[in-house]
């Protein structure tokens, strides 16, 4: 895939205003001549522990350790990756995005691409007119209102009508220039076996179904006749469209699933629609697939938790089960909606209105909770057999949980039910055989019973704390500070790994209007961020960056003489030697940088 020239990375950086930017997910307010805190979008606090750069377009948590530039932002509060974060901000300020030189055959591709997403955008477009515009859609606007779905909602998901005509779309498409093979690639023909080409989709209402970034792939079309079969029919694996790879609406639903830390999914899309309608912004849908491994990736982007709201039947249930398997190993939390049986979201919302729905969704449980009552329901628990039968089935499922306060819940609600003391439960589990291996949905089940967690702070010891204050030196210090970092051995004199790649960045870019971190290393981006941040909030000068220099030096050959002593008596006494004549220059860098921060008596 061709790159994005780094000029156009510029245009972009420099479009941004960074405090715009955060404050649509958090508060800011300015809290020093150059940086704005407020809380962090990323991690439940009270106090602000957030700081942002507006200048340098950093940001940086001091409680939970999250951080990076405007692009890391983005790529965080709305789930997409960096290139798409890149679009997106690009979108959104109006800046021109080039490409690198590419090849001629992937520039063909490209370009191929790009026509048929343009066929696909002009034939939504074309549906939505249908849908509200065309006395043959009067059945459809009439089903969409039976389900309580309102107009405004229905035109932000773009839904629309196919028309029963074998050929509308076939023949206006060809007028605006596309071909017959574009037309099929899209997925908007098909060819029978006389080799008649016709348009697939027809008296059908239409879902376009679209990539996070809103463009139309493909589409979902619901029958609107008993006569029709299938009752769903989905556009046809192609160049744009893929089964199973991404969800419903979560171009719409992306930015309130980052902020809320979740997302729900359902099976339908007019389930999807009601719940956006009930205020539930962050809804998704499955598109009529059984959940896959690229769908859970879509949903771990969006956001940490996913709660399951799915039909209570028979078959909603074994879809839980089935996801449940597909997220095992994935850092996703899953909850579960306890929906009224025979019930859909959508039907959840018209009996009840949006509180309804709501407050079901307040009411979501553990994943490990819906696997202990759906246990518990299995069999008849006023039989010894029975009883029996739920601990078989059970011990898998609490086996598998660390001790803790659900644990312990789940065991008094299973005890409860079964008319025992938690400790005769305990019991019962002890004295069986030794469970058989858990299968990934049980193993997904005591996983997701924990949010993910944040990401892994760098705790540092005092040796650390003295690195990390050498490098915000360099920061305050551009050009001095790539000098002294041109000297270092970093591998030798700093001994934190993140400090030691961090050293490698300033090194090259020290001195540069934005400094980068490699592509992929998210800990460089957030320590980059932080060193930001505190060198843009203190004080600093020649002196303390020679101060913090020397002390690095003397931590290096502290370490030495440890080394040394008892091995190398000589060594041992040279090193020591040297320290105190190293010392003595420490000392006089600490005086200079005192009488450098001293008061005026003006």
């Amino acid at each position: 895939m061709a790159r994005y020239t780094p000029e156009s990375i510029e245009r972009v950086r420099d479009a941004v205003d960074m405090v715009d930017l955060v404050q649509a997910k958090t508060e800011l307010r300015k809290s020093g001549s150059s940086s704005f805190s407020g809380l962090c979008p990323f991690h439940d606090e009270r106090s602000p522990s957030f700081s942002v750069d507006p200048l340098k377009k950093v940001f940086h948590c001091f409680g939970c350790g999250e951080g990076g530039d405007l692009f890391k932002f983005v790529q965080l509060t709305e789930g997409v990756t960096f290139r798409e974060s890149l679009e997106l901000l690009g979108d959104r300020y109006s800046v021109v995005l080039e490409l690198d030189e590419e090849d001629p055959q992937a520039a063909q591709r490209r370009e191929q691409r790009e026509r048929l997403l343009e066929l696909l955008e002009r034939t939504a477009a074309f549906y939505v007119r249908m849908l509200w515009e065309s006395p043959e859609a009067a059945d459809a606007r009439e089903y969409l209102a039976s389900r309580g779905l309102e107009e405004p909602f229905l035109r932000e998901f773009r839904v629309g009508y196919a028309p029963s005509d074998w050929g509308r779309v076939m023949t206006g498409s060809r007028q605006a220039g596309f071909t017959e093979r574009e037309l099929q690639e899209a997925g908007l023909t098909q060819r029978n076996q006389k080799g008649q080409t016709y348009d697939r989709f027809r008296r059908r209402i239409m879902f376009p179904l679209c990539d996070i970034r809103g463009r139309v792939l493909g589409f979902g079309a619901r029958a609107l006749g008993a006569d029709q079969k299938p009752k769903y029919l989905n556009s046809a694996d192609g160049p744009v469209y893929h089964k199973g790879r991404h969800v419903f609406a979560a171009d719409i639903a992306r930015s309130a699933a980052a902020k809320a830390g979740e997302t729900i999914l359902c099976e339908g899309y007019t389930d999807v629609i009601a719940l956006h309608q009930a205020g539930l912004r962050s809804a998704v849908g499955l598109m009529g697939t059984a959940l896959t491994e690229d769908q859970v990736g879509e949903l771990a982007r969006l956001a940490p938790r996913v709660l399951l709201a799915l039909d209570a039947d028979s078959a909603g249930q074994g879809a839980m089960l089935r996801a449940a398997q597909v997220a095992a190993g994935r850092r996703l939390e899953l909850r579960v909606v306890p929906l009224p049986a025979g019930s859909d979201p959508a039907d959840v919302v018209t009996a009840g209105g949006a509180e309804a729905m709501q407050q079901l969704v307040g009411a979501s449980v553990p994943f490990v909770r819906f696997r202990v009552e759906r246990e518990l329901a299995r069999e008849d628990l006023s039989e010894a057999e029975g009883k029996d039968a739920v601990v078989a089935g059970l011990r898998p499922i609490l086996a598998g949980m660390a001790p803790g306060a659900l644990r312990d819940e789940l065991f008094e609600f299973a005890a409860g039910r079964l008319g025992v003391l938690p400790d005769k439960l305990a019991e019962w589990f002890a004295a069986a055989p030794a469970p058989r291996p858990a299968a990934p949905a049980q193993r997904a089940s005591a996983a997701s019973a924990t949010a993910a967690p944040p990401p892994t702070r760098v705790v540092l010891d005092a040796a650390g704390k003295h690195e990390r204050s050498f490098l915000v030196q360099c920061l305050v210090n551009p050009q001095e500070g790539r000098r002294v970092l041109g000297e270092l051995e970093i591998g030798a004199e700093l001994t934190v790994p993140v400090h030691q790649r961090v050293a490698e960045v300033l090194r090259a870019q020290l001195g540069a209007q934005h400094i980068d971190p490699p592509e992929g290393d998210e800990e460089v981006g957030r320590a980059l961020a932080e060193l930001q941040l505190r060198a843009g909030q203190g004080h600093g000068s020649r002196a303390a960056l020679d101060a913090e220099r020397l002390r690095l030096a003397q931590a290096r050959l502290d370490r030495d003489i440890t080394r040394a002593k008892g091995t190398d008596p000589i060594e041992f006494v040279r090193l020591v030697e040297q320290r105190q004549r190293l010392l003595g220059s420490f000392e006089r860098e600490i005086d200079k940088t005192l009488l450098e921060t001293k008061p005026s008596e003006d």
